[in-house]
């Protein structure tokens, strides 16, 4: 017979093992930022399966469609810190919204050349590139948002429910891309991307200012090297930084999923390598509500990261589909993992006035390790084999996290119970009104 509190007690451990949706039911301004961006970016990743498709079917080279990823990159590199600099000199909310708007104009254009008799590639490169650029202006304005939005202790929950929309988007919005091409074709499935961004950017419009930090100065070069040198200054925020780099730049395998799907059951199987990383992202986002008791972040990010590079080693080793997928997902969701808990550190360490351009740091780490990664992984495949380029990636992974966390004591022992942060930023915020 079940004792009088093992009730309460069960109810307890179910709230752990959920997402946490305090922060959309308290705050206003982060429910409409959370709804504009699940329905933008999920119309986004419809147009990232149309994008490559349409050049593929213009040029019939996989060179060409691997070209689009280095030019987004490249813009990316190029712009990631006016990006920063703008983000902590200006209004945040009007710099994504001018921004989505220019993304929006990006999907118009490509719904017009879509719909030509000869469709031309050269506007889909140049696109490529201005939305590479715009991409880079407004994530860190985006980014460095977040705690002007939620209270500093819900922070760990507001970060797990930006990547769980996220992650949604990344699962279904693909989905719905083919679907797309397959019944509507190509000019349409560009339109479906347009009517998305317009609930963005009413959702954006409805929102209060997010205005610059009170000693906001002007974007310049002296700005971006404050912002560098600082980053350079805080050995939890480097760590951030390295373990990242280190497990996307010897763990990432996805450049090798192709040839990996011939030997697991032909082309049917590579949608399903590609979906479960996702998929194990997303449930550990819908199970995240224990995260919010975690204070060692740091050595959150590490154990996350060293599961990561373990769950690789298990896909290169596995003996079959089932087994791939499993580990697959496992990666995913240890990815997510680092994700929430490096979020969650950048945002109670980093000061208002520095949030922007250190963003833009931010985003040059999660942007760059991916990219360099898959080319390692493709190198070492064609000099040794496919086996032995996945395994090795991920006991590299292992090895270098273990010596970030030996070289970097200050972020291994990050507890967010002993830092102490600046007063909340936030307008008329009750933390900010007993200070």
């Amino acid at each position: 017979m079940p004792t009088p509190d093992a009730e309460p007690r069960k109810r307890g451990w179910l709230h752990l093992a959920t997402v946490d949706i305090t922060p959309l039911r308290r705050h206003r301004d982060f429910r409409l930022l959370f709804i504009g961006r699940l329905v933008s970016f999920f119309g986004s990743m419809i147009t990232v399966v149309a994008f490559p498709y349409q050049v593929y079917q213009l040029t019939h080279s996989v060179l060409l469609v691997g070209l689009l990823g280095v030019l987004e990159f490249a813009a990316i590199l190029l712009f990631a810190m006016l990006g920063g600099a703008l983000a902590d000199a200006s209004d945040r909310r009007w710099m994504v919204l001018l921004t989505e708007a220019g993304l929006m104009a990006c999907s118009l254009i490509l719904a017009g050349n879509a719909a030509l008799a000869n469709p031309q590639v050269w506007v889909l490169f140049a696109v490529t590139v201005v939305w590479g650029g715009l991409d880079a202006v407004q994530r860190p304005s985006l980014d460095a948002m977040l705690p002007r939005l939620v209270d500093r202790d819900e922070l760990t929950a507001a970060a797990a429910l930006n990547s769980m929309r996220s992650t949604l988007g990344q699962i279904l919005g693909p989905a719905l891309g083919g679907v797309l091409l397959a019944t509507i074709g190509l000019p349409l499935t560009y339109m479906v991307d347009v009517a998305t961004f317009v609930v963005g950017l009413a959702c954006l419009w409805l929102m209060r200012a997010v205005p610059p930090p009170v000693n906001a100065e002007r974007p310049s070069l002296r700005r971006v090297v404050e912002g560098l040198r600082y980053a350079r200054s805080r050995p939890e925020l480097i760590g951030t930084y390295a373990v990242d780099i280190i497990a996307m730049f010897f763990g990432m395998p996805m450049a090798l999923f192709p040839a990996v799907a011939q030997g697991l059951g032909g082309p049917g199987v590579l949608g399903m390598l590609y979906a479960a990383p996702a998929v194990g992202s997303f449930v550990f986002s819908a199970t995240s509500g224990w995260t919010s008791r975690v204070h060692r972040h740091g050595m959150g990010v590490i154990i996350a990261a060293i599961v990561w590079g373990l769950s690789i080693i298990g896909f290169g080793l596995a003996p079959g589909l089932a087994a791939a997928l499993v580990f697959l997902a496992l990666a995913g969701a240890a990815d997510m993992m680092s994700g929430v808990f490096r979020q969650v550190i950048w945002n109670q360490t980093i000061p208002d006035s520095l949030r922007g351009r250190l963003a833009s740091i931010e985003m040059l780490s999660y942007t760059s390790g991916p990219a360099l990664g898959n080319f390692e992984a493709g190198l070492v495949a064609s000099l040794v084999n496919i086996r032995f380029s996945i395994i090795s990636g991920g006991v590299l992974c292992v090895v270098g996290c273990v010596l970030c966390a030996i070289a970097l004591p200050a972020f291994r022992n990050y507890d967010s119970r002993r830092y102490h942060q600046a007063p909340d930023p936030r307008p008329g915020s009750v933390k900010q009104e007993k200070q």
